[in-house]
């Protein structure tokens, strides 16, 4: 598999990791409004669940077609698409943060 090949999936693995990123933000930020006040067991609850389902998709995302291509006994191109998705998702970083001075 060629370079560019990798370097779009880690680019559309990535971008995939911000919109989901983006959304939870987004519930976060609103869950009162959304949800309304939750006491007792149920938020913490509702929390940790929302962690760990983000946890797994975040993984799967990240990680998903490297153990594939590994499995696969494609290794090479397995440790390149996963150090690409990393460099795309460091960009990616860097770029929210920037926003995040300017619109400060």
């Amino acid at each position: 598999m060629d370079n560019k090949k990798l370097a779009l999936y880690s680019l559309i693995n990535s971008v995939g990791v911000l919109i989901y990123t983006a959304a939870i933000a987004l519930i976060l930020q609103n869950d009162e409004r959304i949800f309304g006040k939750m006491q007792g067991l149920w938020g913490p609850v509702a929390f940790l669940m929302l962690f760990v389902l983000s946890a797994t998709i975040v993984g799967a995302l990240v990680l998903g077609r490297p153990i594939i291509f590994y499995l696969d006994g494609m290794k090479k191109e397995a440790v390149k698409l996963f150090i690409y998705t990393v460099v795309c998702m460091l960009a990616l970083t860097f770029i929210v943060f920037a926003v995040r001075l300017v619109m400060a």
